[in-house]
Order: structure tokens, then sequence, then C-alpha cells
């Protein structure tokens, strides 16, 4: 292989084989002499990959984790492979990795031949995900076309489709998709409204990214969070919610999203019990999400609890016992 460009490329994906590869053997499959082979782990080297050598009769070279991660070199297989955990991980909120799966589904989707974008597509629509069921899921290809035009500083055209079934066109200058753990949504600026939006990602449809480059706004408030935060407050109203459970502290924020707050231990020895025991804790918290979504995560808490406030929210969470009390009579 005389092409030295694509031999060096050939060496790092063979490199990046989790072994030791004899120099002979890299030489037989390059189809160049151990000579050249040195001189290319050289110029490995000067292109900052960390090469490592080891002498010997059974000594070899093997690629080691350095300071920055090297370019990744994937067959199909491993391509299709990724793409679709990085779908699974950015189309439904997996908590804590959400945002960094759509950043390099972008970057990898970017790259794909036709040919393996199709085998992931099908694969994707052939596989029903189970979800936790207190989320919407988010179609990954209109994350990935919003990620795109937020990197790229490009406005973007898409339908959005409102709580009461309203479709609008929108074009804006998107500013950066934020994630809160059970849907996303994206920060822009409308520029049919003169003013700045929050979109559930869920409820965007048919995205285009026009191509027309702009320079961001200056932000009235604050990141992108605050400025959700901000938006979110104007479309709904938060409430106060007051609950007291009859389990430690420790045990009721495990089983609540970060979004309803932490509760504090009523008995103050730290909420180190697992069950109930006689211990409580309280949770006094601001949340603009609907009601009856609070009332069934307080259900799904596994143990008492008293609602002191709102009293929509103990309505709902009284129609809510009544209707699970009905269900398992009629089993």
């Amino acid at each position: 292989m005389t092409d030295t460009p694509a031999r060096l490329l050939n060496l790092l994906s063979l490199l990046q084989t989790p072994r030791e590869w004899p120099g002979s053997e890299l030489a037989e499959r390059l189809g160049v002499s151990p000579r050249t082979i040195r001189r290319d782990i050289d110029r490995l080297r000067d292109l900052g990959y960390p090469v490592e050598a080891t002498k010997g009769a059974v000594g070899g070279y093997r690629l080691v984790a350095g300071a920055a991660m090297p370019p990744l070199l994937l067959d199909d297989e491993e391509a299709v492979a990724i793409a679709v955990g990085l779908r699974a991980g950015a189309g439904h909120a997996i908590e804590g990795i959400e945002e960094a799966s759509v950043r390099a589904l972008a970057k990898l989707e970017q790259v794909l031949p036709s040919r393996l974008r199709h085998r992931v597509a099908t694969l994707q629509a052939a596989t029903i995900p189970l979800t936790r069921g207190d989320g919407a899921t988010v179609d990954p290809h209109t994350l990935t076309v919003i990620a795109g035009t937020v990197t790229a500083r490009e406005r973007l055209r898409f339908g959005y489709r409102a709580g009461d079934g309203a479709q609008t066109k929108r074009q804006v200058e998107p500013y950066r998709l934020v994630s809160t753990g059970r849907r996303w949504y994206l920060v822009a600026y409308d520029l049919g409204r003169d003013d700045w939006r929050a979109f559930r990602v869920d409820r965007v449809f048919e995205p285009f990214a026009t191509g027309a480059r702009f320079t961001p706004r200056e932000a009235p408030v604050g990141d992108a969070a605050e400025l959700l935060s901000h938006s979110m407050s104007r479309m709904q109203p938060e409430h106060e919610i007051d609950v007291t459970f009859r389990a430690p502290a420790a045990y009721v924020a495990a089983r609540l999203p970060d979004s309803l707050g932490r509760p504090e231990d009523a008995t103050g020895d730290g909420g180190t019990g697992a069950g109930t025991g006689g211990q409580s804790c309280r949770l006094r918290a601001r949340s603009a999400d609907s009601l009856e979504w609070v009332a069934l995560r307080l259900a799904m808490t596994d143990c008492e609890f008293t609602v002191h406030g709102p009293e929509r929210l103990a309505e709902y969470a009284r129609r809510l016992g009544g209707r699970l009390t009905r269900a398992g009579a009629a089993a």
C-alpha cells in the first residue's frame, strides 16, 4: 500500500483493536516492510496518538489511553450499533446521558453513509422501547436536526403542535436544547413572534434546516435553563406543593424525580431507614408540572403520604386512589 494517508488510517484502525500487534503482522496486513511500519508508528505518535511499543520476541505495538480521544474508525456493524444506542439514549431521555447522546448522534449521523442511515432507521422503526411512562418520547431525527442547527447557528423551520392540538409554522433562531429528564425543549428566538420561546420537542414535526446563518442574540436572562424556566413560568403557573411521607427522606427521594425537589426528614435521623418504621419526611417544593402528574408520582413512592396543599393536588390524589381501589375490586 503506497498511499501513505490511507495506510496510516488502516494502521490506526488495526491498532484500535484491543490487542498487541507484532510489527511483522502489521507489515503483512498492510503489504509493506517492517521498517515502513516503524516509520508509520512514528508518524502516528507525531500526530498525538499514544502508540506503545514492547520489545522482545513477542513484542509489538498497541494503542493506549492518551490525553485526548482519537478518531474512531468503525466498521458498518459497529456504526449501526452505536447509532441505535445513541438514538435510544437521546430519544427517551435516559437521565444523565441524554444531552451527550444528542451531540454524539448528530456528529455520527452527519457522516453515516446513506446505506447505514437506512439500516439504523429500519431497526429503529421495528423496535418498541420500554420507557418510564412519565415523559414523552422524541423522534431522534428531530433532535439531531435541531442539534445541528444549534451548532451551526442556522435558522430552523418546523411545524408545531400546541397542547390544544392547534398547528402552526415557526421559523426560529435556535439557541439551545434542554433536557429536563422527562422532556426535551428547544429554547429559541421566534422570528414570527419577535420574542424568545421554549418549544416541546415532542410537539415539533417536519424540522428543516434553512441554511441561513445568523448571529446569536444575547439572551435576556442567564443561560438556556433559566430561559426555559422563565418561559415555562409564563406558560403555566407554579404550584406550592406540601406533602408529608411516612418514610425516610432517602427512601422517598430515590422514588421521586429531581424536578420535584428533595424531601427533608422530620425525625432528624438522616433518613437511614429502609422502610416506614415510624420515620417521616416532608416535601415543600414549587412545580410547574401538571398536578395530575404530580399525584401519580407521589403514589409511585410506595409509602403512605398526606397532601397538605394545594387542595387540587389533594383532590387528584383522592380521585386516583378511588380509581385504583375500584380497579382492584373489579379484578
